[in-house]
């Protein structure tokens, strides 16, 4: 499964969109729709998982 794909997820269980995500962490707008391309670095990933109640692995493994 994608990065993105699990971000989603994830947004959509913690009530907030992703664009209120990337808002909120100080990404650029649509920044993480492109992870499946080109990977994030570890800070910004790192940051998605805290805010979301994730961990990093969570978004890395090809499962679910």
């Amino acid at each position: 499964m994608y990065i993105y794909k699990k971000i989603r997820i994830a947004c959509a269980e913690n009530d907030i969109t992703v664009a209120a995500l990337e808002q909120e962490l100080g990404f650029a707008r649509s920044s993480i729709c492109k992870w499946d391309t080109n990977r994030p670095s570890v800070d910004k990933l790192k940051a998605v998982a805290d805010r979301l109640g994730k961990t990093m692995d969570y978004f890395m493994q090809d499962d679910v």
